[in-house]
């Protein structure tokens, strides 16, 4: 009867990646390219490891298969959703994500995520199109009007932004941000900046899967509220997250299946029952269906997320 999962997640290297996570958060690896910290992942080739208690050693995706009271029963074959870290070292291509129906496809879930923005550097990402009528976002596509078809919004540590299945979108230079999303691995490459991988070839685009997967969406940026201990930041269909300030101590009560913990500030205590763990910033775990209330000590500022 396992109530806390801590794990240690999978460092991933991109074209773009750089070694800021090993600066921010202190986390030891050697390549000067990582991009994403897969950091609650129960994706095959990236699955999380579990590194206390009477699971330690294991590979999520396998407890999640073997051990679904840990999760409360939950329903769905695969685990649901994909925590990441992600620091940008350089812009990210233009991309775009299907939805349910698109991935089913694939094989995969659909990929709705958001963005809670960590760098205190000023820095931007696209976020959408300036036009809400798809023909003329084709047309543009197609002609390369990059500059006439993409919305860029600028960001700071605090901003969040939903960016549903559908969007296209990049994240760039300078950024750092925990993502929250399904648990998918598909993305479309609408546009590279003509850009060379090291061997020096072009990266493969998929400009057709784009077209097809674009939706024009609104968009729409949220500030933090530092004067709220707890603020629901999103909740859709697929999962919910919430902000937790820590300023000294709060009580909180368990109310999904499992919850998904992100450490982003900090260091501080998790209470469960009469056991307390050491937290800190970087830290990243998971509160099972065994817990019922628990306690957050000390300074911090957690991000928890939950399956719908």
């Amino acid at each position: 009867m396992e109530k806390v999962l801590f794990l240690k997640g999978q460092f991933v290297e991109k074209i773009w990646g750089g070694s800021r996570l090993k600066k921010e958060f202190s986390y030891d690896f050697n390549s000067e390219n990582i991009g994403e910290y897969w950091a609650i992942s129960a994706m095959k080739d990236f699955s999380s490891i579990v590194i206390n208690g009477a699971y330690k050693g294991e590979k999520l995706n396998d407890l999640y298969k073997n051990n679904k009271e840990l999760f409360g029963n939950e329903k769905k074959e695969k685990f649901p959703l994909l925590i990441k870290l992600i620091d940008a070292n350089d812009d990210l291509s233009i991309q775009v994500h299907p939805d349910e129906k698109m991935a089913k496809k694939e094989n995969s879930y659909g990929k709705s995520e958001c963005w809670y923005i960590l760098n205190e550097n000023k820095a931007s990402i696209i976020y959408g199109l300036k036009t809400d009528d798809k023909k003329r976002a084709l047309k543009l596509i197609d002609e390369r009007r990059w500059d006439d078809l993409l919305k860029e919004e600028n960001h700071i540590k605090g901003d969040f932004f939903r960016v549903d299945a559908g969007m296209v979108h990049a994240i760039k230079k300078g950024s750092l941000i925990l993502e929250i999303q399904q648990a998918s691995d598909i993305t479309y490459r609408l546009y590279d900046y003509d850009r060379k991988d090291k061997e020096g070839n072009l990266r493969d685009l998929h400009i057709d899967k784009s077209k097809e997967a674009i939706k024009c969406l609104d968009s729409k940026k949220i500030h933090e509220d530092l004067e709220k201990e707890v603020e629901i930041l999103l909740e859709n269909e697929y999962f919910k997250v919430k902000k937790i300030n820590v300023k000294d101590k709060i009580n909180l009560k368990r109310e999904d299946k499992y919850q998904l913990e992100s450490v982003v500030k900090g260091k501080g205590e998790l209470i469960i029952d009469d056991k307390t763990y050491p937290i800190k910033k970087g830290d990243f775990f998971i509160l099972t269906n065994y817990v019922n209330n628990y306690t957050f000590k000390g300074n911090l500022e957690v991000v928890e997320s939950s399956s719908k």
